[in-house]
């Protein structure tokens, strides 16, 4: 009887041991995750019925980053898209719908330049949320703007709002091959040369996150 007692408090010993390092491998999971992820991992929990459901989409996310051909830039071409950043800024001052448009289009250039899909807007979400996940709110609000302003729906003061938050996620895209956006033409630049209200305080928001926050 007493071996037989010895074996269930091993067995027990043995459950316990495994339920508490599983326990242990999923904090650790869960920790990563957040980490990696950052304001996206909230975002998605609250999307998703529950956090497991949530935790293996991240999960996947990351697999199919993985199995991208995600490449650096060269210092010559991120020289040339800085080039033309500064371009569509100061166009922003006679035509700041116009303007947000090829903003739009510019980041999009240099996910497609350095591997990313872009056929699909909620995919390229998905896609930037593994690495630049602290600046995707930026390139969502920059999105509905820029969509509302295609139907003439967005003030001025959205436009130039609008390309804060296209710039904060251009910079880290081009950041994240070891180089930035050099020039000092933000959008408050350009519509300062144009006699214009200043942007509100969101831009130094929107310059810190791009900066590694």
């Amino acid at each position: 009887m007493s071996t037989v007692i010895w074996v269930a408090v091993v067995v027990a010993a043995v459950v316990a041991i495994i339920a508490v390092g599983y326990f242990v491998l999923q904090q650790q999971r869960r920790h990563r995750l957040r980490d990696r992820f950052g304001p996206e991992y909230e975002r998605t929990v609250q999307e998703r019925d529950t956090r497991r459901e949530a935790e293996q989409e991240l999960s996947a996310r990351e697999q199919r980053v993985n199995s991208l051909d995600i490449r650096s830039l060269d210092s010559e071409t991120r020289e040339a898209y800085s080039k033309k950043w500064m371009e569509v800024q100061e166009r922003f001052v006679d035509a700041p719908g116009f303007a947000v448009t090829e903003a739009d289009q510019l980041v999009t250039s240099v996910m497609a330049e350095r591997g990313y899909p872009t056929e699909d807007f909620e995919q390229r979400l998905s896609d930037l949320s593994v690495v630049h996940g602290r600046t995707l709110g930026h390139y969502r609000q920059a999105h509905e703007i820029s969509s509302r302003a295609a139907h003439q729906e967005a003030s001025t003061e959205e436009l130039r709002q609008a390309m804060v938050h296209y710039r904060a996620l251009f910079e880290e895209l081009l950041a994240d091959s070891g180089g930035a956006v050099t020039g000092d033409q933000s959008p408050r630049h350009a519509a300062d040369a144009g006699h214009q209200e200043p942007i509100n305080d969101d831009e130094p928001a929107a310059r810190r996150d791009a900066q590694g926050r």
